[in-house]
């Protein structure tokens, strides 16, 4: 992949990863803001404790996509970009126009989400 193309998805990266930042801190400040609140209702106990958990797995999801973000760009410093980890094909560009942080081609990421890929292959 020449140099340019590598440019344009590293800058979608990096703002992806910067907006991502940004939610997941919004995210930890409100739940510390309802922690603080004192709530003797049971109903809006139980709606902030939903929230809670809502928040908690949405910032989950963006941490692991952050560490998916982080990883395609250090592929990007080691020429490794745009190449499958575990078979070391290339990736089609429409992938990684859809999904710049992929880290397996089409054929190693329908076993991945089938679980038949092994940790140690990637």
């Amino acid at each position: 992949m020449d140099k340019r193309r590598v440019r344009v998805f590293r800058d979608k990266l990096t703002e992806r990863r910067i907006s991502l930042v940004g939610q997941v801190q919004q995210a930890e400040m409100y739940s510390r803001e309802r922690d603080a609140e004192a709530t003797q209702d049971p109903a809006d106990m139980a709606a902030n404790a939903y929230t809670k958990e809502l928040l908690v797995s949405m910032s989950d999801n963006d941490r692991q996509l952050l560490n998916l973000i982080d990883e395609a760009l250090e592929r990007m410093d080691d020429s490794g970009y745009g190449k499958c980890v575990r078979c070391g094909q290339p990736l089609p560009e429409k992938r990684l126009e859809a999904v710049p942080w992929a880290r397996h081609c089409v054929g190693c990421q329908e076993l991945h989400e089938r679980g038949l890929l092994i940790e140690d292959e990637e």
